[in-house]
């Protein structure tokens, strides 16, 4: 049996033949995780529950952007509400929730990565024919309007699909550099590990580049038609693109990158202790930027826009009202004779 043969490989502490002490990563993760992860949740799940409040009580997904809106907020909603847990995991430093929880929690946040970059990719691809095929959008889109659900679906069916494999090889075992258990994906055989290597590249091809080729793609002629236009309202538009895209860079492409990096490297036997040690820091502080997306999904694609925060404040004042017995009819404002052109401005403008 050679050494190859016997190495067990994880992803998390990156075990190889020699034991690398970490425990310097390890407190690290135990001060800064635990306090990240409960601010991202804490922020996360506010802001996304009032983006499905505003879509349930009054905006009622009138537009296929805002139904790709409101299944991102759900999405976000499932992926905080596991954070409590990992907050619990790194302030222990060891998986106290057992074999389920750990598959269970792992599968979420594999569904979460990708549901939620299929669906940016949903969200541009729906901006661009908006923008940019503005003479023919009308027709295209009152077609995918009346098969949303199945749009949608098809999102959903398709995340659970591709997510399916961290479901079912994440589990909750001991490490050999570790005395307490890890939830991670179980990698102790070259078979494992080539498995873990596929699963991998499948996710990032599928959650991140594909999804990002068509952000690209679409944002890159939405500024181009923005900055040829003459309208009063194109700095505005220009600026929101901008910063959706900048937001997204900043905070997956530098946890994909690691991601890779990580799967390329993980059948290579002569890295060093300090180049695992700088590996481990990069994945944790990558991690926390990538999460912190959850928490910036409502602002840039909803608050941000003026149509959406007056509906917010509509349902806000709607639930005063009602908790202090003194209502108006907030709801009876709301207008029902846009015509199409000036929902497709809306949507792109506010």
């Amino acid at each position: 049996m050679t050494g190859e043969e016997t190495t067990i490989l994880d992803y998390s502490y990156m075990d190889i033949l020699t034991p690398c002490d970490k425990n310097e990563v390890r407190n690290f993760t135990k001060t800064l995780l635990p306090v990240a992860y409960s601010l991202i949740c804490m922020f996360g799940l506010v802001g996304n529950i009032f983006v499905v409040m505003t879509f349930a009580l009054y905006k009622k997904t009138e537009s296929m952007t805002d139904l790709y809106l409101c299944n991102m907020a759900i999405v976000d909603i499932l992926f905080v509400l596991t954070l409590p847990f990992w907050a619990v995991n790194y302030a222990l430093n060891r998986w106290i929730f057992g074999d389920f929880m750990c598959k269970l929690i792992k599968g979420i946040y594999a569904l979460n990565f990708v549901c939620g970059m299929l669906l940016l990719a949903c969200i541009s691809m729906d901006r661009y024919i908006s923008i940019v095929q503005a003479t023919r959008s009308f027709k295209f889109r009152s077609r995918t309007l009346a098969y949303r659900k199945v749009i949608c679906l098809t999102v959903w069916v398709a995340s659970i699909l591709i997510s399916c494999p961290t479901f079912i090889f994440s589990g909750s075992y001991q490490s050999t550099n570790v005395s307490n258990d890890i939830c991670e994906h179980k990698s102790s055989t070259e078979f494992d590990v080539t498995l873990k290597l596929l699963i991998i590249n499948i996710q990032l091809f599928f959650g991140f580049f594909i999804p990002m080729l068509f952000m690209v793609f679409c944002y890159t002629f939405i500024v181009k038609k923005l900055v040829q236009a003459h309208n009063s309202k194109r700095s505005k538009a220009i600026r929101v693109v901008v910063s959706i895209v900048i937001v997204f860079l900043i905070c997956q492409v530098p946890y994909n990158m690691v991601l890779l990096v990580t799967a390329a490297t993980m059948k290579t036997l002569d890295k060093t202790c300090q180049s695992e040690k700088q590996m481990a820091y990069a994945k944790y502080i990558t991690e926390t930027f990538a999460f912190l997306h959850c928490c910036m999904n409502p602002v840039l694609y909803a608050f941000i826009g003026v149509k959406f925060r007056n509906y917010f404040v509509k349902v806000m004042a709607g639930l005063c009202c009602v908790r202090y017995k003194n209502c108006r009819n907030t709801h009876g404002s709301r207008p029902s004779s846009d015509t199409a052109h000036s929902r497709q401005t809306s949507e792109v403008y506010d």
